[in-house]
């Protein structure tokens, strides 16, 4: 566990947030944070809200009540590319790729929000805007040998297997060079093989990039074995908050994933 971890610095602070959809709840009143440095992971049934938070994080959704706190500022009513821009990327539970991109030109559109040079220059391609460019292809050239992906850099995505396809998505995200990363179901669909090789993914993003990671994750064992904290929720409410053991034995987690009804 980090430094940061254990001062207890937090990089997102989620306050009081409650989301509804006409008279349905999506979310109610949930509290917690993610602190610099960690791996936090989100769970919880299907329909339990999960999804719901990672898109009030990014920005796609907008609480009616609560606050959201990001490094150390609070966050007002923001679009997702301004709050991409601040800091914080994401992969989705459906593949979002260019499937006819090659894996580099996917990996290239995840360094939009660092691009400065003008349509001008970038059509063509001298100067700044070449310079530029050369800049981030050597940016994304380190992320495609830290992800193993180098047989695959001139493929078009939609060739590849979808394990690969989830690794080119980490791989975009993390294009971005973000403060905290969103990964919503990495494990989704994947093998035993490719889920170890995600998760050894996911904790070397963390201790070499020093990237803080929420996610949300279906797989229990996977869950167990890497994140710092656990936050669950069941029907938009926090029924759990705390260490993966803590979560292991709490009796309204297990009753929520065995669908054991609550008095």
């Amino acid at each position: 566990m980090s430094a940061a971890i254990n001062s207890g610095e937090a990089l997102l602070s989620l306050k009081d947030i409650s989301l509804s959809f006409g008279g349905v709840n999506a979310l109610s009143g949930i509290t917690f944070d993610v602190l610099k440095g960690e791996i936090r992971a989100i769970i919880g049934p299907n329909g339990a809200g999960k999804s719901s938070m990672l898109n009030v994080i990014n920005g796609f959704y907008h609480p009616q009540q609560g606050e959201v706190w990001f490094d150390g500022a609070l966050r007002g009513s923001l679009k997702p590319y301004q709050i991409a821009r601040q800091g914080i990327a994401r992969t989705f539970q459906n593949i979002a790729l260019f499937k006819g991109m090659s894996t580099l030109d996917n990996l290239m559109t995840g360094r939009i929000t660092k691009m400065h040079s003008n349509l001008f220059w970038q059509a063509i391609w001298k100067g700044k805007a070449e310079k530029e460019e050369l800049k981030h292809r050597e940016r994304v050239e380190h992320i495609i040998d830290f992800l193993e992906i180098q047989a695959i850099r001139k493929t078009p995505v939609g060739r590849l297997p979808y394990g690969l396809q989830k690794r080119v998505e980490l791989g975009r995200a993390l294009a971005a060079e973000s403060k905290l990363l969103l990964l919503d179901e990495p494990m989704a669909g994947m093998n035993l093989e490719e889920k170890e090789d995600m998760c050894r993914f996911i904790l070397d993003v963390r201790d070499e990039f020093g990237t803080t990671i929420a996610l949300i994750e279906h797989d229990m064992g996977v869950v167990m074995d890497i994140a710092d904290r656990v936050v669950v929720l069941d029907y938009g409410k926090k029924i759990g908050d705390g260490y993966p053991d803590e979560i292991r034995n709490d009796k309204r987690v297990i009753d929520a994933y065995l669908g054991v009804a609550h008095d």
